[in-house]
């Protein structure tokens, strides 16, 4: 790495239940400016309108919008994966968007993701699971893991739902395991 290369170029979340409100308590901690994307998978209705976006916008000093298709990731900007879509990071890093079976029973998933993340990104990626109820995500957790990026858990006693983030500290040791205010100084803290 140079001098003037950043150690963390992307930030990839995922969630499932409960992951919404956990959002729109760390979101709005991330100041105008924030200098690193953020893509987020979370498990929604096959045909879940727009208003989840609406309100996070609402709510904080980020550009908010779903992903798609070939568009280039920018800075600050906070990327949400369409629903009934796989949210894929190329390695040109612009999303591709795909109808493939789903994966944990869940399209969009977080493995999906978090393992495109790492072939675009390498160890420049910043992982982190959130509440919810099933494992997806441990397995591309693990990736970011064994490629040197940085892995984060929400703090089971935080979540709404303790399964996901449960799963994760399970399968490998991460980095940190923090509340929604913690994971939002961390991110301002590792950009600075």
């Amino acid at each position: 790495m140079t001098s003037t290369e950043k150690p963390y170029q992307i930030i990839v979340i995922g969630g499932s239940a409960g992951a919404m409100t956990a959002l729109l308590e760390l979101l709005p901690l991330l100041p105008a400016g924030f200098p690193l994307p953020i893509v987020i998978v979370v498990h929604l209705h096959p045909r879940q309108d727009s208003s989840h976006i609406v309100r996070l916008s609402s709510q904080c000093a980020l550009t908010v919008k779903e992903a798609d298709e070939k568009e280039s990731l920018q800075p600050g900007t906070v990327y949400l994966a369409p629903p009934n879509y796989h949210l894929l990071i190329e390695h040109d890093r612009t999303f591709s968007l795909s109808i493939d079976e789903r994966v944990n029973y869940s399209r969009p998933s977080i493995d999906v993701l978090f393992e495109s993340a790492v072939q675009a990104y390498g160890s420049h990626v910043i992982g982190v699971i959130l509440t919810g109820a099933n494992n997806d995500g441990t397995e591309g957790l693990r990736k970011i893991k064994e490629r040197g990026g940085l892995t984060i858990v929400q703090d089971p006693r935080t979540a709404e739902s303790t399964y996901m983030p449960q799963a994760a500290l399970e399968a490998m040791p991460v980095d940190h395991i923090l509340s929604m205010p913690e994971i939002g100084k961390l991110f301002v803290k590792v950009v600075q």
